[in-house]
């Protein structure tokens, strides 16, 4: 008994005498972090914040895209401008009536087998006459009138064909000619073109112009009691709408 009280008595004090090597260290580190003052705040940085360069591709990019750009309008100009030839035919048709009457006649277009001319109310019978005895345009295939309020004007144009003229059967000449609206008064072609008499009258009936010298400006199409306006005028409106 005595020998085992002798040897834990020895295993105790090897034990005591061992050094506590954690818990001094923390504390030491504590004690050590107490005392140490706060670090100051770093003061902010004088130098400017250093923005990054554009890339030179972008703006060569961006310069050829504005020179593009600047220069689009004045190709579709240019293009504008250029007008196409007219076709050579339709071109000596067109030659054939100025030399005869000049300044009379007044070229609004010429393209492939259509042409069209205007010319003044006094002068329009016997432009007619040339182009039927002397061009080949004997018929008339339509008449057809236009309101202008703003230029104060309506316009009817005849749309002349030819049947004794194998190269001139699928053109078609526009005869047009413009009269006051506040008196719409034209020459009739009936004496020119027999074939005029109805579309005549429906351009009396539907837009107010009347015809000196035709047979019958009357009414055809609308009601006989009709009380308004002419239904093709530009200030005609329908009751109720």
């Amino acid at each position: 008994m005595s020998a085992n009280n002798n040897k834990e008595e020895l295993d105790k004090g090897a034990a005591s005498n061992k050094p506590k090597e954690s818990s001094s260290t923390t504390t030491t580190d504590a004690a050590s972090k107490q005392q140490q003052p706060p670090s100051p705040p770093s003061p902010p940085s004088s130098q400017p914040k250093q923005v990054p360069a554009k890339s030179s591709t972008t703006s060569a990019a961006s310069t050829a895209v504005a020179t593009t750009a600047a220069a689009k309008p004045s190709a579709a100009a240019s293009t504008a401008k250029t007008q196409p030839e007219p076709p050579p035919f339709e071109k000596g048709l067109v030659e054939q009536i100025k030399k005869e009457f000049g300044d009379l006649v007044k070229v609004v277009f010429i393209k492939p087998i259509r042409i069209k001319i205007q010319v003044q109310p006094e002068d329009i019978v016997g432009v007619a006459n040339f182009l039927r005895d002397s061009i080949g345009f004997d018929h008339a295939e339509s008449v057809a009138g236009t309101d202008y309020p703003k230029d104060n004007q309506i316009e009817v144009i005849y749309h002349l064909g030819s049947y004794s003229r194998q190269e001139l059967a699928a053109h078609i000449l526009w005869l047009s000619t413009r009269t006051n609206r506040d008196d719409a008064r034209l020459p009739t072609l009936i004496n020119v073109y027999k074939s005029v008499e109805y579309h005549e009258r429906e351009c009396y009936e539907m837009l107010g112009v009347y015809f000196e010298g035709h047979p019958r400006n009357e009414r055809f199409l609308l009601p006989e009691d009709w009380a308004d306006i002419p239904p093709l005028r530009k200030e005609f409106r329908i009751k109720g709408r």
